[in-house]
Parts: structure tokens; sequence; C-alpha cells
């Protein structure tokens, strides 16, 4: 897994590329609280790149959710595909998020 973060915005988005799973969840955590500690409150996760997600990869997702929307902000994940849309759909966390097209359509909503 890979993640590149760039500011868009206002808003920081987070692009991950490859597989966000058992191995990399501990990583994707830490990169986020990277983002929380340095004062992001609109982030965007740009899973556009994202290959495979697992269930840990979903907690940690919703981990990121759940610390942002404590501090008052506010997730919106982008560009999601292929098997990685099919596993946001089956285990409803589509329904939990915004999910939108494009990292910059996230951007321009947050």
């Amino acid at each position: 897994m890979d993640v590149t973060i760039r500011e868009l915005g206002g808003c920081t988005v987070a692009r991950v590329a490859g597989r966000l799973d058992a191995a990399s969840a501990a990583d994707f955590d830490r990169d986020v609280d990277g983002c929380l500690s340095r004062g992001t409150r609109k982030l965007v996760l740009d899973f556009s790149a994202l290959d495979y997600i697992s269930s840990a990869g979903l907690r940690s997702v919703l981990g990121a959710m759940k610390r942002l929307r404590s501090a008052g902000g506010e997730v919106v994940v982008a560009g999601i595909a292929g098997m990685v849309k099919e596993v946001f759909a089956v285990s409803g966390v589509d329904t939990l998020l915004s999910v939108k097209a494009t990292a910059d359509e996230a951007a321009a909503g947050l």
C-alpha cells in the first residue's frame, strides 16, 4: 500500500494505492492520524488506485471516519470501483460515508 497526501481546495486528499488489508491497516491509520495531528478536518480518501480492501481495511476506514467526526471533521471517499466498490456495497459501508466519483468532486463538496 502507498499513501500520497496532498492539499486540494482546503481539503486533505489521501490517495491510497495497492491493498488496504491487515498487513497495511496500521500504516493507513498512522497516515490518517498524521493528517489529524496537522489539523486536517476535511479528508478525502481517494481510492481510485486501491486494488483490494479487506475487513481490516474497512475497519480502518470506519475508524478514520469516527476520529475525524469526533474532532469536528468529515471524511469523503472517492473513486471506488470494481471489487472495492462491491465490498463497500456488500458491507454497507457505502451508506455510512459520503462517496463521490472523483477526489475533485469530493473536495468540492466538503
